[in-house]
């Protein structure tokens, strides 16, 4: 060997010891050739367009598909997010979990984690990100694809429109549609995006007939949407619902509700016309959007939705696939005012909410003191999520023929500056993606097992739509009648969702509740 070859041949060992990129595959997609990064055992594809940038006349109009390009489009950083205000934490949001790339309305891209090596097809997970509609991205730390793409399957993380751009209807919008439908553009993107991954991520070693869609928050409930949906039919083959369903009145706007919130954002944004609103600053609608006083979200457009997620799974129209379906023990825990309350607080709040049956509540939760009333405020709204969240899994097998398995994730981060956040809305997403070592934080054996585990579990349902599999404790499907879920935390086993006194309060109360939402 040369003195040259040994150099290089050192140089590329220290490369690998090191974990510095270097030059990866490159794969032929629909719309051109694209160049990875390869790290040990991983090769990522970051900043892949999935459809055409919706600016100026496709503002507010279903995705397009990309011109193609000539050369080898270098996919070694992630894109732009979609408009949004980006935040460097909000507490208990720090961050790794926030999207940090500068914002554009051409953000319509995605990133690719794959097993290094061919030779077969590896199932696929495709990540929703969460954000209550308005902020969020496929490139949040906290989703990095690299860990489970270890394991052996391949990892897709994706952007969609957010906010006014991504769900607001319009009387003008819904009559240029060829489909006289108008707000779930975000929706759009998504089912985009798995179009693309079906066209093409066998380039990537991926199987385009074993793809999962997962989304956390507001990344869930597009994920339940997606199961309702007659234009994701035959997308997908497995869902997880990380805090997105439960029994509940429906939580997509009519068509008619969601254009009247886009009438009145229009006019407070002086636009007369489509005309004028899509000629607007992207910029300027986002902090119109922060102050306007409105919340655009999906809408049973006719088209993207054709009724609302409960109608469908009633009449068996669901895309039926395998399903999971989780929620964490302080999803609340972000507010100032969470376990904080006065006796006399609380019970006007409990007057308030359960009328007739207050007498009930208090007995099962009981406020005698500020700090009793406090620990069952968080106990009671435990409780409803998890009866809500296990008979929406039962109502959902009315009709199903496949399996939906839930969950209860309570253990907190190690986080001794704020342990008042418990385990907090997304907390769960570092140990389910195997990406714990991005938090720095004191951890213990604990935490090692169930991010090992959780991670495992999820794995194991991308490949099988079982979570089950080799030496992990055994993870029973909902069987109506059983009323039992899988606890997710210091303890990994299955446990009833409440107490039988309990189940039978919440039942009714939601019951009721759903059916006066229609």
């Amino acid at each position: 060997m040369t003195d040259m070859r040994m150099r290089m041949a050192v140089l590329a060992v220290g490369v690998l010891a090191l974990g510095i990129p270097a030059a990866g595959q490159t794969v032929r997609t629909r719309d051109g050739l694209v160049s990875g990064v390869k790290m040990e055992g991983v090769t990522s594809f970051k900043g892949i367009p999935f459809a055409a940038p919706p600016v100026g006349e496709l503002r507010w109009r279903p995705p397009m598909m990309v011109d193609p390009w000539t050369g080898v489009k270098k996919a070694d950083h992630f894109s732009a997010s979609c408009m949004q205000t980006i935040r460097k934490d909000g507490l208990p949001w720090t961050t790794e979990f926030l999207a940090q790339e500068a914002p554009s309305e051409d953000c319509l891209y995605l990133n690719v984690w794959a097993p290094a090596g061919g030779g077969m097809k590896r199932p696929v997970l495709v990540w929703v990100h969460g954000g209550a509609f308005v902020e969020g991205s496929g490139a949040a730390a906290v989703y990095d694809g690299e860990a489970l793409a270890k394991k052996g399957i391949v990892v897709v993380t994706i952007n969609y429109r957010l906010g006014a751009f991504g769900f607001m209807a319009h009387p003008a919008l819904t009559a240029e549609s060829p489909q006289h439908a108008s707000g779930d553009y975000g929706l759009m993107d998504v089912v985009a995006a798995l179009k693309w991954v079906k066209e093409n991520i066998g380039a990537f070693g991926g199987d385009a007939a074993q793809v999962t869609v997962a989304g956390q928050s507001a990344g869930a409930q597009i994920v339940v949407d997606l199961t309702a949906s007659p234009m994701a039919k035959g997308l997908f083959r497995g869902a997880i619902i990380e805090s997105g369903a439960f029994l509940a009145p429906p939580m997509s706007d009519t068509l008619q509700d969601a254009e009247e919130k886009g009438v009145a954002f229009a006019g407070a944004a002086g636009a007369q016309t489509l005309k004028d609103l899509r000629a607007m600053d992207a910029g300027a609608l986002v902090a119109l959007y922060a102050r306007a006083g409105v919340h655009f979200r999906p809408d049973v457009d006719g088209w993207m939705l054709m009724e609302t997620v409960s109608s469908a799974f009633a009449a068996g129209r669901q895309n039926d696939v395998p399903t999971i379906d989780g929620m964490v023990a302080d999803e609340g825990s972000s507010s100032k005012t969470y376990g904080k309350t006065t006796v006399a607080e609380y019970a006007a709040m409990a007057q308030k909410t359960y009328g007739a049956q207050v007498a009930d509540y208090l007995r099962l939760y009981p406020g005698k003191t500020d700090a009793e009333a406090g620990e069952s405020m968080k106990a009671s709204a435990r409780d409803m999520g998890l009866v809500s969240m296990n008979l929406w899994a039962e109502k959902r097998g009315q009709t199903a023929r496949t399996a939906a398995y839930t969950y209860y994730f309570d253990r907190a981060i190690p986080w001794p500056e704020h342990p008042e956040y418990q385990a907090f809305h997304s907390g769960e997403i570092p140990y389910v993606l195997g990406n714990l070592a991005v938090l720095k934080r004191p951890y213990t054996s604990t935490d090692s097992t169930l991010e090992k585990v959780a991670s495992g579990y999820w794995v194991n349902f991308v490949r099988t739509g079982d979570p089950n599999g080799g030496s992990l404790p055994m993870w029973q499907a909902v069987k109506a009648g059983e009323h039992r879920t899988m606890e997710l935390g210091a303890v990994i086993g299955p446990r009833p969702v409440t107490s039988g006194e309990k189940m039978r309060f919440w039942g009714a109360y939601l019951l009721a509740q759903s059916t006066a939402g229609r």
